[in-house]
């Protein structure tokens, strides 16, 4: 049994699902699922304990007379298939979305993505690789993939002391790219590579929202990855599309896809290889009516919320001095520690600093597969501000 210390249960009481080392008052060492108690004795929750993750504590089911176990996890990944069961209607001109949002579908330390008759697993929470073969059996249950590939999260094996692995379910499939539909434009994906899942679903209603802005426009697509936003921006009437990014390889994405598309006026887009402070600080000013940024995250945790703060700042600053007068800046954060009410308030500062008016067209979030639980503020992650610069 877990105990909380008196005057620190009030989080678990709101259903918020992590607990650290500074609000437990005693536990045992064995890891493994706990009653979790207050001061008092009060039952608050079921949890999963293991002090080797960076949040010992877990909170998996509210519900006292819950068991949990394989079948626990089983019957709570169908219940977050089955909400999105909207999603899977054949004449849909996207196949590919979420299908597991981690602790937003209360589940924690694991995403699930759908691609076509494939399913992405990503693992960054310890307690979550321990039922790994119970996702992915009741996940192929349900829906019958060709094959389901599961990988451990990189960016947190080594807070969670996790090995980075990926699994092939059945062992024996061919592995290969695989070419999705999202809002009617193609994409391939090679199913456990690139960035996180492979393909950014999440900004799938946003990208739609960003093709009414760029009509005869001059667009810069920065961190532009395989290009999405890039696509939306062609099929929406650019004049022409500059897109950026550091990596060769999600640029050599973004030529296939283009390909993919052919129907699309694909000559005018120019990609580039640059890092994107340095390409902001050297363009030339007023060359773009739009700007899309859409960085990496810069807050991996909330210890490294103010220097991304920072970067954030420098970022828009030198985004609102360069664009055109009256231009859209499209600004996007995937950091989960960066509130969206400090984001808003670090593009005022960019904003007072570049000497330009900033007017909010638009705010937005990630897409409705990607839900966001109220108990858990830190599930909407997506914060994206449709802004007018005025100069």
């Amino acid at each position: 049994m877990v105990v909380i210390r008196e005057g620190r249960e009030k989080s678990l009481l709101r259903h918020h699902p992590w607990v650290f080392s500074g609000a437990i008052e005693s536990c045992p060492e064995e890891t493994g699922v706990q009653e979790v108690r207050s001061s008092e004795g009060r039952f608050l929750a079921w949890g999963w304990l293991d002090s080797a993750s960076h949040i010992p504590l877990r909170l998996l089911s509210f519900n006292e007379s819950e068991t949990i176990d394989g079948s626990w996890w089983r019957n709570t990944v169908k219940q977050a298939v089955m909400r999105r069961r909207a999603f899977f209607n054949p004449e849909s001109d996207t196949n590919t979305f979420r299908i597991i949002h981690g602790e937003a579908d209360f589940l924690p330390g694991v995403a699930a993505d759908i691609y076509a008759r494939v399913i992405r697993v990503i693992i960054s929470a310890r307690v979550a690789w321990e039922f790994r073969d119970d996702i992915v059996a009741e996940l192929e249950e349900l829906l019958h993939p060709d094959y389901t590939v599961l990988s451990t999260d990189p960016a947190f094996c080594g807070i969670e002391r996790m090995k980075e692995t990926t699994l092939v379910y059945p062992p024996e499939a061919a592995v290969g790219e695989i070419v999705v539909r999202e809002s009617g434009i193609k994409y391939g994906v090679l199913p456990g590579s690139g960035q996180k899942s492979g393909f950014f679903c999440d900004q799938r209603e946003n990208r739609l929202r960003v093709e009414k802005y760029v009509k005869d426009a001059s667009v810069l697509d920065m961190c532009c990855y395989t290009g999405a936003f890039s696509l939306h921006a062609l099929r929406g009437g650019a004049r022409f599309v500059d897109s950026v990014d550091s990596s060769a390889d999600a640029l050599a994405s973004l030529q296939k896809n283009l390909e993919l598309n052919g129907d699309l006026n694909t000559l005018r887009l120019r990609s580039e290889k640059a890092d994107m402070f340095d390409y902001l600080r050297s363009m030339p000013r007023n060359k773009y009516d739009v700007i899309i940024l859409d960085p990496p995250k810069l807050a991996k945790t909330s210890k490294a919320l103010e220097e991304a703060k920072k970067g954030y700042k420098e970022l828009n600053r030198t985004a609102m001095e360069k664009i055109r007068s009256g231009g859209i800046l499209v600004t996007c954060s995937c950091s989960g520690a960066l509130s969206r009410e400090d984001f808003r308030t670090v593009l005022s500062w960019a904003a007072k600093d570049a000497g330009v008016e900033a007017q909010v067209l638009e705010t937005l979030g990630q897409a409705q597969d990607h839900p966001v639980r109220l108990a858990f503020p830190e599930s909407e992650y997506l914060k994206v501000f449709i802004l007018k610069i005025i100069k």
